[in-house]
C-alpha cells in the first residue's frame, strides 16, 4: 500500500492529508506533528484567542473523530532526519517511518531578536498556541507593553492586548513589507486613536533587565519601560530536514511548478517552500492560509496523479481595531497606486499597478472590492490601468465589462 508522509501537522500539512482523502487516495496517510494535540490553525492566536473570545474548539482545525473517520494517521513527535536512501524518516525518539512520498509542511519559526537581553523573562514570541497561553496570562499583570515590529502579528497583538501599547518599528512606517504607505498610514492612525504610542525608524539596541525585562533600549539610546514585549520582526523558514536530506534550499526548500523538491519523491508546501510564483514573476516563499490550503491541494494533485502547475493567486488579510484589511496579489514592484471609495469613512480600497498591469488590490472594509479583485485577477489578462480608468477605477464595473 502506498504511504505518504507528511512532516507537519500546521494548516498545510493537514490541508495535504484531508485533499488526498477528497481526491480518493486510498494508500496510508500518515501526518507528524511536533506539537502535543489536534492540529490546529495559528490565525487566532494573536486575535480572538488573545483576547479570550475563542477557545480551543475554535482553534482545532477538526475535532479528533474527524482523523478516524478520513483514515488520517497522528503521530507525534519531532523528525530528527529523513533518509533519502532508504525513504523514511527517523524521529527524536528513534522510531522510523517508510514513505512513497514525502511531503515537507514545516512551515516557519519566529526570528530572534539579536541584541542583549532577547533571553529574558517577559519577552515573547507568539507563533504557538502555548506561546499564546502564556502571553494572554502574563499580559493580565503587565503594566508597560511593548511590542517590537510592526507587521501583522505585531499589530494584532496591540488590538487585541485590550491595553495602550508602545510599537516600536525599525522602517518608516507600518507593514512596510505588505502594505502601500496609503494603507500604512491608515492603521497608523488607528492604532494612535486607541491610544497605543507608535515609533518609527527606530531599532532595538537591547533588552534591559535582572532576570526580567525592564526596559527596552532603542538605537537612539532612549529607553523605554517595559516588563512585557512581545516581538515580531518576522519568521524564517524551517529547512533543517530539507538541508539535512540535501536538498536545494535558498530562503525556502526550492520547489518546481508542481511543488516538487530537487528529490521527485519529496514535495514542499507552505511557509517552507519557495516556489515559482507566477503573479510575482520571480520565485518567492509566502506566509499565508491562502496559500497554505491552496498548495496543499495542489500537492495532493500531483500525488492522486493529477498534477497541474501551481498558479493560485495570493490573498492575505489581518483583522484590527475593527477594521478588516483584505489584500489581493502581490504588491511588490507596483510603480503607481490609486484610491478609491471613502478613506474617512474607513472604507476604501487601494490599487497598485505594475508596468500598467493591475498587481494587487487592498481593501479596508470593502470585501465587494475584495472578490471583484479576485476575479479580475483570474482573468487573462489582467486588466490595465486604462481599462480600469475607463470604469472610473470600480472594480466591480471592469469585471462586468470584461465578461461582456
Amino acid at each position: 500500500m502506498e504511504t505518504v508522509l507528511v512532516v507537519g501537522a500546521g494548516q498545510s500539512g493537514f490541508g495535504v492529508a484531508t485533499s488526498l482523502r477528497d481526491k480518493g487516495f486510498g494508500g496510508r496517510v500518515v501526518l507528524i506533528g511536533d506539537e502535543p494535540g489536534l492540529p490546529y490553525q495559528r490565525p487566532p492566536l494573536s486575535k480572538g484567542y488573545l483576547a479570550g473570545t475563542a477557545g480551543d474548539a475554535q482553534l482545532r482545525l477538526r475535532p479528533e473523530d474527524f482523523f478516524a473517520e478520513k483514515n488520517i494517521e497522528l503521530i507525534p513527535g519531532r523528525v530528527a532526519s529523513v533518509d533519502r536512501d532508504e525513504a523514511k524518516v527517523v524521529l527524536e525518539d528513534g522510531s522510523a517511518h517508510e514513505y512513497d512520498h514525502l511531503v515537507l509542511a514545516t512551515g516557519s519559526v519566529n526570528r530572534v531578536l539579536p541584541v542583549p537581553g532577547s533571553t529574558l523573562d517577559g519577552v515573547f514570541t507568539l507563533r504557538t498556541k502555548d506561546e499564546a497561553d502564556v502571553l494572554r496570562a502574563a499580559l493580565e499583570s503587565a503594566e508597560n507593553v511593548v511590542v517590537v515590529g510592526g507587521g501583522f502579528i505585531g499589530l494584532e497583538f496591540a488590538a487585541h492586548a485590550g491595553r495602550p501599547v508602545t510599537i516600536v518599528e525599525a522602517q518608516d512606517r507600518l507593514m512596510a513589507r505588505v502594505a502601500t504607505p496609503e494603507v500604512s498610514a491608515y492603521f497608523a492612525d488607528l492604532h494612535e486613536e486607541a491610544g497605543h504610542t507608535i515609533l518609527l525608524g527606530k531599532g532595538v539596541a537591547a533588552l534591559r533587565g535582572e532576570g526580567r525585562v525592564a526596559e527596552v533600549e532603542l538605537s537612539d539610546g532612549s529607553l523605554l519601560p517595559a516588563d512585557l514585549v512581545l516581538v515580531g520582526v518576522g519568521v524564517e523558514p524551517r529547512t533543517r530536514l530539507a538541508e539535512g536530506a540535501g536538498l536545494a534550499v535558498a530562503n525556502g526548500v526550492v520547489v518546481d511548478e508542481h511543488l516538487r523538491t530537487s528529490d521527485p519523491k519529496i514535495s514542499a508546501v507552505g511557509d517552507c517552500a519557495n516556489f515559482p510564483c507566477v503573479q510575482a514573476g520571480t520565485a518567492t516563499r509566502l506566509e499565508s492560509v491562502q496559500n497554505a490550503v491552496d498548495q496543499a491541494r495542489a500537492v495532493a494533485a500531483v500525488i492522486a496523479g493529477e498534477p497541474a502547475p501551481y498558479d493560485s493567486l495570493p490573498w492575505f488579510w489581518t483583522d484590527q481595531l475593527g477594521a478588516k484589511l483584505q489584500i489581493a496579489g502581490i504588491l511588490t514592484g507596483a510603480e503607481k497606486t490609486v484610491v478609491t471609495g471613502d478613506r474617512e469613512g474607513g472604507k476604501f480600497s487601494v490599487l497598485s499597478f505594475r508596468d500598467g498591469v493591475l498587481a494587487g488590490v487592498e481593501s479596508v472594509n470593502r470585501p465587494p472590492d475584495h472578490i471583484a479583485a479576485r476575479r479580475l485577477f483570474a482573468a487573462d489578462p489582467a486588466p490595465r490601468f486604462e481599462t480600469l480608468e475607463a470604469n472610473g477605477f470600480d472594480l466591480k464595473a471592469t469585471f462586468a465589462s470584461t465578461r461582456g
